[in-house]
């Protein structure tokens, strides 16, 4: 029987974990141990780095929207908490691209966050697509305000089951064995 050598195979192999590791510096990219070494090093840094951009990302757009409210005088987290209270719900990479493109906009949201935080608005901020609607205002991207009557209708499914049968108590609707689900159609009816 004829004598089998695993050669091919290794040089195959050899060959694969060269190419991958073609461009490295000094002996990692022409001998086998240190660029197999180095490949998993790189394979590594590479999981643990796909995670951390996306908080290095987060950090970026924070630093740009503080940037945008220090300049409109207030701080980011009163900001933050002034849009929460107000119900509006953008999200950071949007404020900041917001904050970089279109300043006055910005102040428009600085705005609603002093009030949010006052108080004076609750719930009252829509933004669809382009357009943002602040008190019964509509205000696109060129700035231009127009009144606009906004019907509410609350989203039943952010709610709790508790909090569902207690609206469905208050409209005489009988809920008792039902899902969360069910509860939300028979209120939307």
């Amino acid at each position: 029987m004829a004598r089998v050598k695993n050669g091919a195979v290794t040089k195959a192999r050899h060959k694969k974990v060269l190419k991958a590791a073609k461009g490295y510096f000094g002996s990692k990219h022409r001998l086998y141990k240190t660029a197999k070494e180095q490949l998993m090093h790189s394979g590594q840094y590479a999981f643990r780095d796909r995670r951390q951009k996306k908080r290095d990302f987060r950090k970026l757009w924070i630093t740009r929207i503080n940037a945008a409210c220090r300049q409109n005088d207030i701080s980011y987290s009163r900001f933050i908490e002034g849009l929460t209270k107000a119900g509006v719900e953008v999200n950071r990479k949007m404020l900041s691209e917001i904050a970089i493109n279109d300043p006055k906009m910005f102040t428009e949201f600085v705005n609603v966050a002093r009030d949010g935080k006052a108080g004076k608005i609750v719930k009252a901020t829509e933004v669809t697509g382009s357009e943002v609607t602040i008190k019964n205002a509509k205000a696109s991207k060129e700035g231009k305000s127009q009144k606009n009557e906004i019907k509410e209708t609350p989203d039943y499914s952010k709610m709790t089951v508790a909090e569902l049968k207690k609206i469905a108590a208050e409209k005489n609707i009988d809920v008792t064995g039902m899902k969360k689900a069910d509860i939300v159609e028979a209120l939307t009816k």
